[in-house]
């Protein structure tokens, strides 16, 4: 199992700024409520771009998905649809620990289960580690909870740093509640991995019919994010129905005395962020093809990736500006450490692939 593992991290950093950067024209949405505005992004990043990039970068796609077992199609989409509920709880996480022991338990669970997940779940997981790419590769992983771990902490200093208390940060703090709703969102989270790693058959496939080896995660990506459009598009459904927004999707805005929403705006900048979003898997699956014998390991540095753009941008937008030199160092601390997991990570494939020798 070859590839290019330093090429692979580069495709994982790529997909991380995505990930990190996808919010930025959501931002900019304007008389739109949420669930409007993430819908529209979502067919364009579950349905749209998914196809439309399958479609021109593999083989015979329809026909690779016709072949597909459909035990393999269900698996994909299930993981998937159970992805979905944890990106839609992550928010309520943060609601209830705040952002520094949210992000550490569900970010770190998420990481944990989609990385650990399909090695354990195959067997291999003793064959990994008793080699030394092996544990090269499992010492990147620990580095990079660790660094989530700091990242989280300084993003909790800084609260404290701005607001004065550490208590203000987090108004609905619910200890109990806020690690079930973490637990839950973290675990569902990591099935995103699961979905991706039961698509094996369809990658067989797909390579069969003359698809690069660069593209051959494309298609999976079809089917999982398929279920992530199901279990959204109905929750988004239930609040359109509650908030009675639909009649937004045609103009009519969430504040009536500043006029009309302004629509062909407004998509544009759903369809950018929701294309954004997509990048982040279009890339991980590139990176993945070349993470060889330790695809397992793609997980962790696209989590890893996400972390630090999202924390870089953060600087970008001033969101750090006011906190004390000892937040600062931390946070740098943090980003170090995820710098350095993704090079370990990147070392241990490194070796497995024989790239060293």
């Amino acid at each position: 199992m070859g590839g290019n593992p330093a090429l692979g991290v580069i495709f994982h950093w790529i997909g991380g700024f995505a990930s990190a950067s996808f919010y930025v024209p959501y931002k900019r949405i304007r008389l739109w409520s949420w669930e409007i505005f993430w819908l529209v992004g979502g067919v364009f990043s579950w349905l749209i771009a998914p196809w439309i990039f399958a479609s021109l970068r593999t083989e015979d796609l329809l026909g690779v998905l016709g072949a597909a077992p459909r035990g393999t199609l269900l698996w994909c989409w299930f993981w998937g649809a159970m992805w979905g509920f944890g990106g839609l709880t992550f928010g309520l996480t943060m609601r209830y620990l705040g952002l520094s022991l949210g992000m550490a338990v569900a970010l770190g669970l998420t990481t944990v289960i989609g990385t650990m997940g399909p090695p354990i779940f195959r067997g291999t997981l003793g064959e990994i580690a008793s080699r030394l790419s092996g544990k090269l590769t499992l010492l990147g992983i620990v580095v990079t909870l660790i660094g989530i771990v700091v990242v989280a902490l300084a993003g909790r200093a800084k609260d404290s740093d701005l607001a004065g208390h550490a208590s203000e940060g987090v108004a609905e703090f619910d200890l109990r509640k806020g690690l079930l709703i973490a637990v839950f969102s973290g675990v569902m989270s990591g099935c995103f991995a699961w979905g991706l790693d039961a698509g094996q058959p369809i990658r067989d496939l797909t390579l069969a019919a003359g698809t690069d080896p660069l593209n051959q995660g494309l298609p999976v990506l079809c089917v999982v994010l398929a279920g992530g459009l199901t279990t959204n598009a109905i929750w988004c459904a239930l609040l359109i129905k509650r908030n009675r927004s639909f009649a937004q999707l045609l103009g009519a805005s969430t504040e009536p005395a500043s006029g009309r929403a302004p629509l062909l705006a407004n998509y544009l900048l759903a369809a950018m962020g929701g294309t954004l979003w997509y990048f982040q898997f279009f890339f991980y699956t590139m990176g993945e093809s070349q993470m060889g014998r330790y695809g397992f390991s793609s997980w962790t540095l696209h989590m890893a990736s996400i972390i630090l753009f999202s924390t870089l941008w953060g600087f970008a937008l001033k969101e750090w500006k006011g906190a004390g030199r000892r937040t600062r160092a931390l946070v740098f601390l943090g980003i170090g450490l995820l710098v350095g997991s993704t090079v370990i990570i990147g070392a241990g494939n490194m070796l497995e692939t024989g790239a060293y020798h």
